[in-house]
């Protein structure tokens, strides 16, 4: 059965980030300036380069891999919870090079921002906070 709360929405930030800025730190530090403990990230534009991971499920560890060249982001989306009680972006981002080819998967440092939009909405709510689940390996939730 899914665990969930009932929230209410609160303030929302709209901006842009840094140029040559690393997407996740810029994000991250948006968060931290304002207090950001609990809310919803969304964000376009492009990259100069990027790096991105995927779980490995038996494994239970992420593997990176950096693409090269200038990409667009078609889109990235994720949440803004606490982890051992500081602010931490979790987003998987999708991007397409000049011929359409899609790439995605976790948003991972290295990322180097050439233009970027965002939208941050704050969340009214318990606190969520990131601790090791057991069944899969990764830092989610504790409900």
């Amino acid at each position: 059965m899914a665990v969930y709360n009932e929230l209410n929405k609160g303030k929302i930030f709209l901006g842009k980030l840094r140029h040559g800025g690393d997407l996740l730190d810029e994000l991250t530090s948006v968060c931290k300036a304002n207090d950001i403990k609990l809310g919803r990230i969304e964000a376009l534009g492009a990259v100069q380069k990027a790096c991105i991971g995927f779980y490995d499920q038996v494994k239970r560890e992420y593997k990176y891999f950096e693409l090269e060249g200038r990409l667009e982001i078609t889109n990235l989306i994720g949440n803004v919870s606490l982890k051992d009680g500081e602010p931490i972006v979790h987003a998987h981002i999708t991007f397409a090079d000049n011929t359409g080819r899609a790439f995605g998967g976790h948003l991972a440092a290295g990322t180097i921002i050439f233009a970027t939009e965002f939208l941050i909405e704050t969340l009214d709510g318990p606190q969520y906070n990131r601790g090791y689940d057991e069944q899969t390996g990764l830092p989610l939730w504790n409900m």
